[in-house]
């Protein structure tokens, strides 16, 4: 990553000049505007991810096959459906934020009605996966009455595979805006809505896991009907919202050219954990159950450092909409500094309740002994893991997630998984092999995420983010030389929804020309020209809902063929 150069006097970390290298100016502004953004997006992903927890924790209660069917419809979910929505989504990470930095804020509306559309279209062959659930896992020899009631718990959850799709967006939407704090209201409110439906159905009303399911879904729909009410009654739309516009059904292709690897970025990652799971099941109970402890471990751990990745993204992607490449390279930098002091807290305290730890998930000692095996691998796992995710946030703000996604797609399924089968069947390691192939995994992956950012042309990212934003600088103004120091962008200071977070204008002293007027009144920007007629909407989007439809359908048929057979 190009280094930022440090201009400060003489005196300023002269005792210790290589951290002056390492260390960018204004670290400490830009860590804590980090931290402030952070902080409620890790709880934001706490509370996402604890409406699933409660489903385990009461249908934990009735019995293994209910606490097996859950855990194993929460998987195939999340495979399935919320993985994939996710993932296509985190196109918004960067197209959102380099929108809203850019002077054309009405851009990041049309982006979030672009979003809906290509989510809603998303459903149609998530819905057929679903409609199939019991086919599919007893395909992979799962247990025939927990095939069933999964089965029974993810056809309960289909209306709701939309509702979690537009939170998501919704979220997305006002956080790369700088506005945190509506998206942990809304996830307080669906996580007591859920505990309150969950204790209703399931434990007065004893409608099993099928309650659970209903409880589940309901609570998706709250979370998204509240935040959407939230952001209409407190007017949060009206910076970046001019009404639904025909511009949505255009640029199809740019949005889908980054939704694409983002939701490989995502899937990949996220369906190796799984695979790693599986494995751990064909050893036996022992393993599997280590592993289990394991996985929940990570996944809270994990959401620290995607905190700070949804931060940085955000931040990145807001200075290079406005062209600050110098804050962009501070902001990431930053972002990697903040993930490594945030690993070594981890660590220590990981380290210093190692023995303890698993005795909050089970009371089997043969467990415990096995979890504090794994765990030193797991910290220095962690480390990496950490670095990849944060980088990840810089590659969506840049927009460069095509590499992520090839970096993932190598690390994980040539290299991590393979050697860790390796390690764990050949080698005879068992967990052990297979946490030592997911080590050298993320340890590959965050050596190339670091080689290549440090390559990258923040120039050519400033520039590829104004076509973003739907802007582009006319070639009179671009191809002018560089100002010299009388005429450098001088950065005055905005408010953004969140409290204590600062998002930056930019203006140039003689011109007075504000990046953050309405590109109407910018003559230096125009909208970019190519744009499809009614005629070729009509067909290429009829296309796109018959493809989906048709998916649909396949499913449907063959879950009648399955069903009579």
């Amino acid at each position: 990553m190009d280094g930022i150069q440090n201009t400060d006097p003489p005196g300023r970390g002269g005792r210790c000049p290589t951290l002056r290298r390492l260390v960018p100016i204004g670290f400490g502004a830009e860590a804590w505007t980090l931290l402030i953004l952070s902080g409620p997006l890790f709880l934001f992903q706490v509370l996402t991810f604890m409406i699933y927890i409660v489903s385990s924790v009461f249908c934990g209660h009735l019995g293994k096959v209910e606490l097996a069917s859950v855990t194993l419809s929460v998987a195939f979910i999340n495979v399935c459906g919320v993985s994939i929505g996710s993932g296509l989504s985190m196109a918004c990470d960067t197209l959102m934020s380099q929108s809203f930095g850019s002077p054309n804020k009405k851009h990041v509306g049309v982006i979030l009605q672009r979003g809906v559309l290509v989510l809603l279209l998303c459903c149609f062959p998530c819905w057929a996966l679903f409609l199939n659930t019991q086919q599919i896992l007893l395909l992979f020899r799962q247990d025939p009455d927990v095939s069933r009631l999964t089965h029974e718990y993810v056809l309960i959850f289909v209306p709701a595979l939309p509702a979690s799709f537009l939170y998501g967006l919704l979220a997305k939407y006002l956080q790369n805006q700088g506005i945190i704090w509506p998206q942990v209201l809304s996830g307080v409110v669906g996580n007591c809505i859920n505990c309150l439906a969950n204790y209703v159905l399931v434990s007065l009303l004893s409608l099993g896991v099928r309650g659970s399911a209903y409880a589940n879904t309901i609570s998706q729909f709250v979370q998204a009907i509240f935040l959407f009410l939230y952001i209409v009654q407190k007017k949060l739309h009206l910076e970046t919202w001019a009404g639904w516009s025909s511009r949505c059904l255009q640029d199809w292709g740019p949005f889908l050219s980054l939704a694409v690897p983002s939701m490989l970025m995502i899937c990949l990652e996220w369906w190796a954990y799984e695979i790693g799971s599986f494995l751990m099941g064909l050893l036996s109970v022992l393993d599997l159950s280590a592993q289990a402890v394991i996985y929940e471990v990570a996944t809270v751990i994990y959401m620290i450092p995607m905190g700070l990745s949804m931060a940085v993204c955000v931040r990145v992607g807001t200075a290079l909409g406005a062209a600050d490449t110098v804050q962009a390279k501070r902001s990431a930098i930053s972002g990697v500094l903040c993930t490594v002091g945030a690993w070594l807290v981890v660590g220590i305290l990981l380290s210093v309740v190692k023995n303890k730890l698993g005795h909050i998930f089970t009371n089997d000692e043969e467990v415990i002994a096995l979890v504090n095996e794994v765990l030193p691998i797991y910290i220095v796992f962690h480390l990496f893991e950490a670095i990849c995710c944060v980088y990840g946030g810089i590659l969506r703000g840049s927009g460069k997630q095509a590499f992520g996604a090839v970096v993932n797609a190598i690390t994980n399924y040539i290299v991590g998984l393979p050697l860790g089968i390796v390690l764990t069947f050949v080698v005879g390691m068992r967990i052990m092999g297979l946490w030592l192939g997911m080590l050298a995994c993320v340890l590959l992956a965050a050596a190339a995420f670091i080689v290549y950012t440090a390559r990258m042309n923040w120039k050519l990212a400033a520039e590829e983010a104004q076509k973003h934003a739907g802007l582009q600088q006319q070639s009179a103004e671009s191809t002018v030389d560089s100002p010299g120091p009388e005429d450098a962008a001088v950065s005055s200071v905005a408010r953004s929804g969140s409290p204590g977070v600062t998002l930056t204008t930019y203006s140039r002293p003689g011109c007075h020309l504000d990046l953050f007027r309405t590109p109407e009144v910018a003559h230096a920007l125009t909208a970019p020209a190519s744009r499809l007629s009614v005629k070729q909407l009509a067909l290429r989007r009829g296309a796109a809902l018959g493809a989906a439809s048709a998916t649909l359908a396949v499913g449907l048929v063959i879950r009648v063929l399955a069903t009579r057979h």
